[in-house]
Order: C-alpha cells, then sequence, then structure tokens
C-alpha cells in the first residue's frame, strides 16, 4: 500500500453536464429531455453531473445541437480520465519486453 500514487491532472476538467447546461440556456429539463426522447430522470442526472454521456446521448445532443457526436463522447472520456487520475493506484509492475 506504501507505493501507492495519487496523479494529479493540471486542470480541471468540466463533466459534460456542466457544459450542457450552459448550452441549453432557458430551456427546462423537461423540454430537453422530451426534444431528446429520453426520460427526465435521464436529462437531470447528466445535468447535475451524476450521469456520464454515452454513445447514444452524443448522437442525440449532435442531432439537437448540431456538430460532432465525437464533442460529447471525447469530453467524457476527459473528465472520466481526470478523475481516475485522481485516484490512488496500487505499484502496477510493468510487463518485461519480449526480445
Amino acid at each position: 500500500m506504501g507505493n501507492e500514487k495519487k496523479r494529479i491532472a493540471p486542470y480541471r476538467v468540466p463533466h459534460p453536464g456542466e457544459v450542457l447546461r450552459e448550452v441549453i440556456g432557458e430551456l427546462t429539463v423537461t423540454e430537453l429531455s422530451a426534444r431528446l426522447h429520453v426520460s427526465r430522470v435521464t436529462m437531470s442526472k447528466i445535468l447535475n453531473c451524476r450521469s456520464a454521456i454515452t454513445a447514444e446521448m452524443s448522437l442525440r445532443l449532435a442531432a439537437a445541437f448540431g456538430g460532432s457526436n465525437t464533442f460529447w463522447l471525447e469530453m467524457q472520456n476527459r473528465y472520466d480520465v481526470q478523475k481516475a487520475m485522481e485516484k490512488k493506484l496500487p505499484k502496477i509492475v510493468p510487463f518485461s519486453k519480449a526480445a
């Protein structure tokens, strides 16, 4: 346990839900969920940073707001990697290279 390292990302990456809240402006959760054909609960979890953007949701967001679905997926991936880097990991012993 003494060999565990905690890595810190150089800057804070926002959850995609935070960005989506800015994108939707005055649109309500109910209106947004209806337009995207998802439950209000699903949309609320994303907007409150309690749920991730899935591949399917990224397609819905791209269709609704324009742009690329990869924008949302890459943002979610960066957020997930940052969260993983903040956790303590045990020391990993690398495999030796095959000759």
